[in-house]
């Protein structure tokens, strides 16, 4: 039995409610909730990791975790780091809530739309936030002289660079964010948010993390739980100098990582392959999407090397309400974008899925717009 959810839960925080809480609401319906709300990889963990955590659950759950230094010296062997580059930390809002506490004093310049922690945090905090606006009919691409001019005018002292960015997934080549980086090696902090670099298909080493480490200035944060499908676990970490790493990691708590994070991590190295191929799905389950997607009338598609797509919808459509008919209709969960700066309700972010899925998304998507449009449209008479 399908059940009607009650939509003040999207109007009660700034981000889309958790998988959980609308489970709870739902009620028997939950079963059937297809999610293309919460960017994860739905290939990896495989059903061979689960298993094994399964197996080993009590002791997970029983027993204290190493320190973080422990788990990170793990992470950066099996990653190729020297581990007085790495901090870890429990999720990446963790590390912009202290990045922000330990050197962001006055101003920080932020691309929009973007990742909602990036102006919030600060704002939160007094601080002043240079929001640089993407533009839509550019695509929403970022231009790194002119970013750089904005940064100059505005005399932000920290600058930000989501790459890939969030929510439409463009993406910068890497040569383009190190002349970035080079060009503002007098800020206090230059911020290059990586963590949907495992993505990114159109380069073959796109991440920065390595140029960072021997930077004065440059911090490059990733999120292990985007990339691996664990959002619950909670984990992520930034690459720098050892200085500003050695930072980073004394002021986070000693035991900051769980034990679920720290198996997951040892897990690893012996799964590298599976995670590999599941970017490779990903990616083409990310093509097949964007042109299924595209079929859709008047439905308007960004390119994307990240695990989603943004989508803009008619001007006649409300996503608040296309995405209350998915949910209540279809059992499908979708990012409605009206809350975040620098978009409306009328932009949809899209979580790349295994094509049945896509296929129950288009569905829907196509049910609404039969309906108010091709159902109820007024005949004109000449």
């Amino acid at each position: 039995m399908r059940h009607s959810i009650d939509t003040d839960v999207f109007r009660q925080t700034a981000h889309s409610p958790s998988f959980f809480e609308l489970s709870r609401r739902m009620g028997d319906g939950a079963r059937d909730l297809v999610d293309f709300c919460i960017p994860c990889n739905p290939y990896f963990p495989t059903p061979e990791m689960f298993a094994e955590l399964a197996d080993n659950l009590e002791a997970v759950l029983k027993f204290y975790p190493s320190d973080s230094s422990r788990i990170a010296g793990q992470l950066s062997s099996v990653l190729g780091f020297n581990p007085a580059t790495i901090a870890m930390s429990n999720g990446s809002t963790e590390l912009i809530t202290w990045l922000d506490h330990l050197w962001v004093r006055e101003s920080i310049a932020v691309p929009i739309p973007t990742f909602g922690r990036w102006t919030d945090q600060p704002m939160e905090t007094g601080k002043r936030v240079d929001m640089f606006l993407l533009q839509e009919s550019e695509g929403f691409g970022l231009d790194v002289d002119t970013y750089i001019k904005f940064i100059r005018s505005r005399g932000s002292r920290v600058a930000v660079l989501c790459n890939p960015n969030n929510p439409d997934g463009g993406y910068l080549p890497r040569r383009e964010v190190i002349r970035f980086m080079d060009e503002l090696s007098d800020l206090d902090l230059v911020v290059i948010d990586e963590s949907f670099i495992d993505f990114v298909e159109i380069e073959r080493s796109p991440s920065v993390a390595a140029e960072a480490s021997i930077r004065p200035n440059v911090l490059v944060l990733k999120s292990l739980g985007k990339n691996f499908g664990l959002h619950g676990v909670r984990f992520g970490y930034c690459v720098a100098n050892p200085a500003l790493a050695r930072k980073m990691a004394a002021a986070l708590p000693k035991w900051n990582l769980n034990s679920l994070a720290e198996a997951v991590v040892f897990m690893f190295q012996e799964h590298a392959e599976s995670y590999a191929a599941s970017l490779v799905k990903l990616s083409m389950d990310r093509y097949r999407m964007s042109m299924e997607l595209g079929r859709v009338p008047d439905l308007e598609v960004f390119p994307s090397q990240a695990n989603f797509l943004l989508v803009k919808l008619p001007n006649e459509v409300s996503g608040g309400e296309m995405r209350d008919h998915l949910l209540n209709k279809h059992q499908v969960f979708v990012r409605e974008c009206s809350n975040k700066l620098g978009l409306s309700g009328q932009f949809l972010r899209l979580v790349v899925r295994p094509e049945a899925d896509v296929e129950r998304l288009v569905s829907g998507m196509r049910s609404y717009f039969k309906s108010p449009w091709e159902v109820e449209r007024p005949t004109l008479v000449s």
